[in-house]
């Protein structure tokens, strides 16, 4: 039995930190523009084959503590990065499809913000997507067993992500051609873990 292998008929997808500050804003991410169109083509993809879809985002309120603290004391002093209410915290239109304005009341109190069916936003206080979030219990109630993760960074946000999914049993790949800041030594890393590797045409085919 392989317990790694993804099982594409109870696959969800988990776009990590796709926002406008990360793409082009504020705190642009290097890569992140030029992964887009592979993202939305994953995004289609998933909506065909009627699979569940996670958007985790993060919101980082100017002046508070509630942050990572490498970005924690920048934010304390007023630093407006992915702030709840302004352009650069929303989701890119083109990746949900159509314009949808961040219900960030909602999102900040823990709530998930309905996207459409089996599609929701989810705002994580933290690099992982199930740290502080009910993304586990609602991946649970839709009976997936696999995740496969892109959007932006690899190397915080969506690695985290990869790590908390396999202590969660959860079956774990990694879209290459889909998330920023990809490196082989990376790769290797998460490799080292069992989560899968796989391009956003394989995973056309196999959807």
């Amino acid at each position: 039995m392989d317990y790694t292998a993804i099982e594409w008929d109870a696959a969800a997808l988990v776009v990590i930190d796709v926002q406008n500050d990360f793409v082009d804003g504020a705190m642009p991410v290097p890569g992140t523009t030029e992964v887009l169109p592979q993202l939305e083509r994953l995004v289609v993809a998933f909506h065909s084959a009627g699979r569940p879809i996670v958007h985790a985002i993060r919101l980082y309120e100017p002046g508070s503590g509630d942050a990572d603290p490498v970005r924690r004391a920048a934010i304390e002093q007023g630093a407006r990065i992915v702030a709840p209410g302004t352009s650069g915290a929303e989701i890119p239109a083109t990746i949900t499809g159509a314009a949808v304005r961040l219900d960030t009341g909602a999102l900040l109190a823990g709530q998930p913000q309905s996207v459409g069916p089996d599609e929701v936003i989810f705002y994580k206080p933290r690099w992982s997507a199930f740290f502080r979030t009910e993304l586990q219990s609602w991946l649970a109630e839709r009976q997936v067993t696999s995740v496969l993760v892109a959007g932006c960074n690899l190397p915080n946000c969506p690695r985290a992500t990869l790590f908390d999914a396999t202590e969660r049993d959860l079956r774990a790949g990694v879209v290459t051609d889909a998330v920023s800041q990809v490196t082989p030594d990376r790769l290797a890393d998460l490799a080292q873990i069992g989560v899968q590797q796989v391009t956003v045409d394989e995973v056309l085919q196999h959807l």
